[in-house]
């Protein structure tokens, strides 16, 4: 999976679909979540960048994780003088990285992970008391979401129901699910939902 991601970094961003979700998940994290410049905040799965940098000056930093070294190079190379995310590739159900943060944001990268329990506990033990996720992903589909094919995709999307419990399972409470975006393409809808909860305290 990593090395397909790494195949396709350089032109990751090109088209509006990956553009225009993002915009809208950025846009529905904002609409229920207050962001504040003492905030730091993980970025999981964040890929080049695309949810990152609309999130990085709104907040004091974002640290962007990756299993991609070539997605962070794409990334890296956003950064300027005025405006910076920093880039780790970490699995970070495997290893932690040392530090805690107010919150996590993820667009569309749960479905990539094969093991959602213990992603969520992951997520429990890198925030701060009272921290945040707002993580998006696909509602439950038939697997036609990816045209390239399925390897690396563990998940064709996730119900809600089952995803709830999970998220609660792993210590989170006041799980809110909200519709972000929906994916129009060959006649097909692709609902897009973001899943808010908090630590609990």
């Amino acid at each position: 999976m990593t090395e397909r991601f790494n195949q396709v970094a350089h032109a990751w961003d090109n088209g509006d679909i990956r553009q225009n979700i993002a915009q809208n998940i950025f846009q529905t994290i904002t609409s229920r979540i207050a962001l504040f410049n003492h905030m730091t905040i993980m970025d999981f799965g964040a890929g080049t960048g695309l949810l990152s940098f609309k999130i990085a000056p709104m907040v004091k930093n974002v640290v962007a994780v990756d299993l991609s070294t070539k997605m962070l190079e794409q990334l890296e190379n956003k950064n300027s003088i005025n405006l910076s995310v920093k880039a780790i590739c970490q699995n970070i159900c495997k290893e932690a990285l040392d530090q805690q943060f107010h919150g996590i944001v993820s667009s569309m990268a749960m479905h990539h992970v094969e093991n959602t329990e213990e992603l969520f506990k992951a997520f429990h033990a890198h925030l701060k008391r009272d921290g945040f996720i707002a993580i998006a992903d696909l509602e439950a589909e038939d697997g036609t979401f990816h045209a390239h094919g399925n390897d690396g995709v563990y998940h064709f999307g996730f119900k809600r129901d089952a995803l709830r419990q999970t998220i609660e399972n792993a210590g989170f409470e006041h799980v809110r699910f909200h519709h972000a975006y929906t994916v129009e393409k060959e006649r097909q809808n692709y609902p897009i939902f973001l899943v808010t909860a908090t630590k609990k305290s």
